[in-house]
């Protein structure tokens, strides 16, 4: 831990910005998938679906992988496993095997997610300083390349299959650039335990985890609708809400270390909480779809750092190796993203879309109000850090 410096801090970010790249490079590609395939909806949902639990299965397993083998090779083999599989999903020659390569995709990305955050907590806690907003906001930056150089990859002519090769060679450079200064060495009182049910801590951090993504997935498969049905926003421009949450999260994260720095976890949680939750309102009250748009402003500056934070306060917090802690909230975050759009769209079945973003608001005043809880406990106290 005594040799992590700059060159290991520029890894990690290196290795978010890789699997940003990665994972948002395939979105600009479904369109074509489905086409080519001649599939319905409902098939594509379940193929999709296939993507998410390949990352669900593998994120638990992740810890004890780094733990055992370290950092270095699991991000390397992962990352690895996705450059080579992003061509392969426009050129799955039916369902059967797109499906097959969507888990394996989803289970890499996975993979890659959870092991290069436990390379970020070990960096930043021999760093001695807040790091790990900066380390998420380069994986929003690569999900800006991913998507927009794939889009404009696509517009220039090229072909699905060429233009997903081009994004993977880029995303193997930036691999490759990292792949020196990753850390070789696994967590220093690691466990080598194959899986261990979250307890104390983790679960609450966990929680809190499910809340955010939560928001994050229903603002990716809702706000669109919400803005044109509820706000009277014509189609083409249905995805200002998401472009807004996403551009006004990647710059909060961008500058999230300095405000963690300065204000502390702590408190930084509590005001992003309420930031957000005043968002949702601002977003259900508003009387014009510009006015609805600040507020998924709003929702993105506040919620930028609260996962980082919690992030770090797995990494500190007592109850379990930093390893499995991350890999465990790893999951339960992502279970988040998941659920999202279905739970949205029951709540949004029987009363409203704006009652289910109210709702949402409401639980990110429990995320800010969780800032206070428990002030002699442990998870209170690595919230603190």
């Amino acid at each position: 831990m005594n040799n992590i410096g700059p060159k290991q801090r520029r890894a990690t970010r290196l290795a978010f910005l890789t699997a940003g790249l990665a994972m948002a490079a395939w979105a600009p590609l479904v369109p074509y998938v489905k086409a080519r395939l001649g599939l319905e909806e409902a098939e594509l949902g379940l193929l999709l679906l296939c993507l998410g639990v390949g990352s669900l299965l593998a994120m638990p397993l992740t810890g004890m992988l780094s733990a055992r083998l370290g950092c270095r090779r699991v991000i390397l083999v992962a990352g690895g496993l996705a450059c080579l599989l992003l061509p392969c999903l426009s050129l799955a020659a039916g369902p059967l095997q797109l499906a097959l390569a969507l888990f394996m995709f989803g289970a890499a990305i996975g993979t890659l997610d959870v092991a290069m955050n436990i390379q970020a907590v070990m960096v930043e806690k021999a760093s001695g300083g807040a790091l790990m907003s900066g380390f998420h906001g380069l994986f929003s930056v690569g999900g800006f390349i991913g998507a927009g150089g794939m889009a404009l990859l696509l517009w220039g002519s090229l072909s699905p299959p060429w233009a997903s090769l081009v994004a993977a060679v880029i995303a193997a450079g930036v691999l490759a650039a990292a792949s020196p200064h990753l850390l070789r060495e696994p967590e220093p009182g690691g466990s080598n335990t194959l899986f261990v049910l979250p307890h104390g801590a983790v679960i609450f951090i966990g929680v809190l985890c499910f809340i955010v993504f939560l928001v994050e997935g229903a603002i990716l498969d809702w706000s669109a609708l919400f803005l044109t049905a509820a706000r009277g926003l014509d189609a083409s421009q249905g995805g200002l809400g998401y472009a807004a949450f996403a551009i006004a999260m990647t710059s909060g994260r961008l500058s999230g270390d300095r405000i963690v720095r300065r204000f502390g976890g702590k408190r930084v949680l509590l005001l992003g909480g309420l930031c957000a939750a005043g968002g949702f309102f601002v977003t259900v009250f508003a009387p014009t779809a510009s006015v609805a748009l600040l507020g998924f402003v709003l929702v993105g500056l506040g919620a930028s750092n609260i996962v980082p934070i919690l992030f770090t306060a797995a990494g500190n917090q007592a109850a379990m190796p930093a390893s499995l802690a991350i890999a465990a909230i790893t999951t339960i975050g992502y279970a988040g993203i998941l659920a999202g759009p279905a739970l949205i769209g029951f709540v949004a079945h029987a009363s409203s879309l704006s009652v289910a973003f109210a709702g949402l608001g409401c639980a990110l005043l429990l995320v800010a109000a969780s800032a206070h809880l428990g002030a002699t406990g442990k998870a209170s106290a690595a919230l603190r850090k």
